[in-house]
């Protein structure tokens, strides 16, 4: 049965950063292609980063040189590292594999940044 459990979401200024965490289990993500999404309030989900299975990551236009996403495949653990966050990154943020799959979505953890 495959699970992701997401932490690390607080509530900061714009500006701040902070680190997402997933740990997987019944995947292994040395194998797949995984990801970061978000969905805001009224808003489609979207994908934020992914990593491929060819190695390279991918990242939307609006975090493109503020967000990094990467692997701890010791701990089976993938993370984002959201640096000058905005208030436009408030959303609640989601890991899957990539594409997602409907079955495999967490509780999420939310990000509220303040201006």
């Amino acid at each position: 049965q495959v699970q992701f459990v997401e932490s690390g979401g607080a509530l900061v200024q714009a500006g701040e950063s902070l680190r997402l965490s997933c740990v997987a289990s019944g995947i292994t993500f040395s194998t797949r292609g995984v990801g970061w999404y978000r969905q805001a309030p009224g808003k489609q989900r979207e994908l934020v980063a992914a990593w491929r299975e060819t190695g390279n990551p991918n990242y939307a236009d609006s975090v493109k040189g503020r967000f990094t996403i990467f692997r701890d495949l010791a701990k089976n653990t993938l993370f984002l590292q959201m640096n000058s966050l905005k208030p436009e990154d408030t959303a609640a943020y989601y890991c899957n594999i990539f594409p997602a799959r409907q079955e495999f979505w967490g509780q999420g953890t939310q990000v509220t940044v303040s201006s």
